[in-house]
């Protein structure tokens, strides 16, 4: 599957911040796809939990792509 650029990235969490999926399988649906073009496995908490409700669509697509593992 190709990786989707910046751009999309940032429209797919307006989305999923925004509940415009159909159904909750829709909302969960976006959200799978957004975790599945990000390396950083928490994700998610940028868009859910509290400490982040401040950060924008682009600041959370951006603080999830500078994610690097570490490696042993």
């Amino acid at each position: 599957m190709e990786q989707m650029n910046k751009d999309a990235l940032v429209e797919l969490v307006n989305k999923i911040r925004n509940a415009e999926g159909q159904t909750e399988e829709e909302n969960d649906a976006l959200l799978d796809l957004f975790l599945e073009n990000v390396p950083d496995p928490e994700a998610a908490n940028y868009i859910y939990e509290k400490e982040y409700e401040d950060l924008t669509s682009e600041e959370i697509v951006n603080k999830a792509l500078a994610y690097k593992s570490i490696q042993l």
